[in-house]
């Protein structure tokens, strides 16, 4: 019999016997994989029923929903004023309102967090922000008036004190947010849409989020774990049932949750509770500005990778200049945190306690140090010198200040800034006609430089004698000029 005349074929015994055999391989290579993996399913039915209840019915009693009332006052407009015959007369001197002003109350909601059996609750200053009452709704629906005990725009925090608080409350234990990794299991609680109490779970999705408000303290925590308009104040808790943040805003197009949240981390909201109940909330000051490292910027300086902020200025006499940072150092750590921009160095800073020291990781000269840094204030040098302009030129009606690191962080801008700066200009002056802006610093007048308030006062007395000014300011970094007649 030829090879090509053979016929295989498979009786339904060696078919059996080749399944088993097939199925025996890969049950082996199976327990194999399964050996190599830590996961597995669950392999009895109390494993199956285990569930987040626990750590709701743990944390859940210190969450609380808040309800505000703000009276806003507002003058009648009538369609008159937008008619060009009465604007011929009248201009828009009325603004187009009329009669007496108009009372309407504006009502809002949002979640708070009892971090304290007294009463004390941690919440969003956006949540509070002008509210004439207060009132406090707990998980058992008991009620409370809450009075405002202080609130800080910067971080987006405020805190509210109970009143009438008769017996301990439930409160909720800190966490330390700087112990948090991206994938850890989270729940967040609040009060979405005014609906009631409402736990949604996930995970920690990224780390020192910014840019993501207008908050100029910013190193967010970012979840998937739904997060609603209403949840705002509320709880990020973690799996051992710690508040590591306080929910604040979400990543929305349509109003609703697109599954990116954030949260500030706990440990600024301990250094911002605890300077708002004490009425005195300081923040240290470096002293420094920089950069963050690009792709460019790491391969001239001869970085493995792009990471830290390199240093571009210090200021003499500052905390960085005392402790011995140079422009041109890149700092990569503070008291062993890693930093990648300026915003995640400012937070890290501003997390610390006054009057303690910190410990700054620069790579300098492709050498890592430990530099010993102070922590303080920023200084009132120079002297502010605010004062009120009048008279006849063209600053008159604007309000000036020297501008110092104090009065810098104030205003969340680079506290390195100096110079003469207007701080508020007023309405139908002849500053408001000039155009000046806030923010502006004043460079020169009449071909006079201008460093100090007490310089521009004497320019300004000398120039008063001519009605030709020629001015020239910084707005935005550039400079513009002008020439005015008055």
């Amino acid at each position: 019999m030829r090879e090509s005349d053979v016929q295989l074929r498979w009786t339904p015994t060696i078919l059996t016997i080749a399944l088993i055999t097939m199925m025996a391989v890969v049950g082996v290579n199976h327990t194999a994989h399964a050996q190599s993996d830590d996961r597995r399913l669950p392999t009895s039915q109390t494993e199956i029923k285990m569930s987040f209840s626990p750590l709701v019915k743990q944390t859940a009693p210190a969450v609380v929903n808040i309800y505000t009332k703000k009276v806003v006052s507002e003058r009648q407009r009538t369609p008159f004023f937008n008619d060009p015959f009465f604007k011929q007369f009248f201009g828009d001197r009325f603004g187009g309102a009329v009669g007496a002003p108009r009372q309407r109350v504006e009502r809002s909601l949002g979640s708070g967090v009892i971090v304290s059996g007294n009463g004390t609750i941690v919440t969003n200053h956006h949540v509070i922000n002008g509210a004439s009452e207060i009132r406090v709704v707990l998980h058992d629906n008991r009620e409370f008036d809450a009075d405002l005990v202080g609130s800080d725009e910067r971080t987006d925090l405020a805190v509210l004190k109970l009143r009438d608080v008769e017996n301990e409350l439930p409160a909720v234990t800190f966490g330390d947010s700087d112990a948090v990794d991206v994938g850890d299991l989270v729940l967040a609680i609040g009060n979405p849409f005014g609906v009631g109490q409402t736990v949604t779970s996930g995970i920690v999705s990224a780390l020192a989020r910014a840019g993501v408000t207008g908050q100029d303290y910013q190193s967010f925590i970012q979840t998937d774990a739904a997060i609603n308009p209403g949840n705002s104040g509320g709880a990020l808790i973690d799996i051992d049932g710690k508040l590591i943040g306080v929910n604040s805003a979400i990543f929305t197009k349509s109003g609703g949750s697109n599954g990116i949240g954030f949260a500030v981390p706990v440990n600024m909201v301990k250094v911002v509770m605890r300077g708002l109940i004490s009425g005195d909330l300081r923040r240290p000051w470096l002293g420094a500005a920089g950069q963050a490292v690009t792709a460019d910027l790491a391969s001239s300086l001869e970085l493995d990778r792009p990471h830290g902020v390199l240093i571009s200025d210090v200021r003499e006499g500052s905390p960085a200049g005392r402790g011995g940072l140079r422009a041109g150092d890149v700092v990569i750590a503070v008291n062993g945190l890693a930093v990648d921009n300026p915003n995640e160095l400012k937070f890290r800073i501003a997390t610390l306690e006054l009057d303690k020291g910190a410990e700054l990781s620069v790579l300098r000269q492709g050498k890592e140090v430990v530099l010993p840094m102070p922590l303080e204030v920023a200084p009132e040098l120079p002297a502010r010198d605010e004062s009120v302009i009048d008279g006849a030129n063209p600053f008159s009606g604007s309000k000036i200040a020297n501008m110092n690191p104090a009065l810098a962080d104030e205003l969340g801008i680079d506290t390195l800034s100096q110079g003469v700066v207007v701080l508020a200009v007023a309405r139908d002056s002849l500053a408001r006609r000039t155009r000046l802006q806030a923010g502006d610093y004043i460079v020169e007048i009449n071909g006079q430089k201008i460093d100090t308030v007490a310089r521009l006062k004497e320019v300004i007395r000398a120039g008063e004698r001519s009605r030709d000014w020629k001015i020239a300011v910084k707005r935005d970094g550039k400079v513009l000029t002008g020439e005015f007649t008055l």
